[in-house]
């Protein structure tokens, strides 16, 4: 199938690695146009150099005031259009809501919450269709299963994410008469850097996680970067407002 991706252009957030990267190549292997950004100025030269040339870099952090302008000023800089963003983070520390200090709150709501806001606060006349726009595009958000279920011990990413989450339903309500999709691509137990940090090297943590999952395996980050790029994508045209997961068949509730 077409997804009708070729000539599209797209903010990556966190596309150096993980699931924001496995995303990226999806779109670049469709023919899409890619600017893919991180905290890491040198994985984002080596990201952008080994995706070709349809893919730019820009060294931001998400928790910047200026990051959303910049990476669309890139984007139109290089390709000449926008066509909407995957917006990811990194994971937040670990720790239980009563023991994280106040700072690390404020730092990771600028990052994952505020962050995202911007960007998509910045985008949005961008993809409004009274500009002339043949659509007005797709955001996609990069959450996490905690959304719908808590996860032990990472009480920053169930606090944050979920009112994300939220977030998205109101964005997509307020964006949705000018065209633009917002929704959330939500990964369960997918198999990444991150995924084996917080296993700490125990092969049973795998292993009890796997047990969970109905396809009784982790998912693949290909897997997540394919669907991330069909729900951007013109193909998923009646989708929005959207909790998509993921995730093996983990999640238990709708």
């Amino acid at each position: 199938m077409d997804l009708g991706l070729a000539g599209r252009v797209y903010l990556v957030t966190g596309g150096t690695s993980g699931l924001g990267r496995a995303t990226a190549e999806a779109l670049v292997a469709e023919g899409a146009r890619v600017v893919v950004s991180s905290r890491d100025p040198q994985k984002v030269a080596n990201t952008a150099a080994e995706l070709g040339e349809n893919a730019i870099g820009v060294p931001v952090d998400n928790a910047d005031p200026d990051a959303a302008a910049r990476l669309t000023d890139a984007a139109l800089t290089a390709f000449g259009r926008i066509d909407g963003a995957l917006i990811s983070v990194g994971g937040p520390p670990a720790g239980t809501a009563t023991t994280i200090a106040d700072e690390v709150w404020r730092q990771q709501f600028d990052a994952i919450f505020l962050g995202a806001l911007r960007i998509v606060r910045h985008l949005a006349p961008l993809l409004d269709v009274a500009t002339g726009r043949e659509d007005g595009g797709a955001i996609a958000l990069v959450l996490s299963s905690s959304v719908k279920t808590p996860i032990p011990g990472l009480s920053v990413s169930n606090g944050l994410r979920a009112g994300l989450a939220m977030m998205t339903k109101d964005l997509a309500d307020e964006l949705g008469p000018q065209g633009t999709r917002v929704l959330t691509v939500v990964p369960g137990r997918i198999l990444t850097a991150r995924t084996v940090e917080l296993e700490g090297g125990d092969p049973r943590a795998r292993e009890r996680s796997e047990a969970t999952i109905p396809l009784r395996r982790l998912g693949r980050p290909e897997e997540y970067g394919r669907i991330a790029a069909v729900m951007l994508s013109p193909v998923a045209s009646y989708v929005t407002g959207s909790i998509i997961p993921v995730d093996g068949g983990m999640l238990r509730s709708l």
